[in-house]
């Protein structure tokens, strides 16, 4: 592997890590365990060993910024996390309608 591949790669990790963190501040904003939205999501796999190494990085909800629901829709998407962001759309439709 050469440094310019290396370099893609430690790119995409870091942003896959961004990605991650993302979802669960977005989580933790709305008062849901990322841990069980990711399970429900993807009922056959273990916790994403990143997902439990970025919860150390969240914030309180009242300490964080507001996370759009359709950007990190967006988001979950572009990393081919499709049945994430199906998870997160359905939460994010019933908070919709409880305000």
């Amino acid at each position: 592997m050469n440094a310019r591949d290396e370099q893609v790669i430690k790119y995409y990790q870091e942003q896959e890590r961004d990605m991650i963190l993302l979802f669960a501040q977005w989580c933790i904003n709305y008062k849901l365990d990322p841990k069980a939205v990711y399970q429900e999501a993807y009922p056959m796999q273990p916790i994403n060993t990143l997902l439990e190494e970025v919860l150390e990085d969240t914030v309180d909800a009242n300490e964080s910024d507001a996370i759009d629901h359709e950007l990190l829709l967006q988001v979950l998407q572009a990393f081919g996390n499709d049945d994430l962001a199906f998870v997160v759309a359905g939460y994010s439709q019933k908070k919709e309608k409880i305000k």
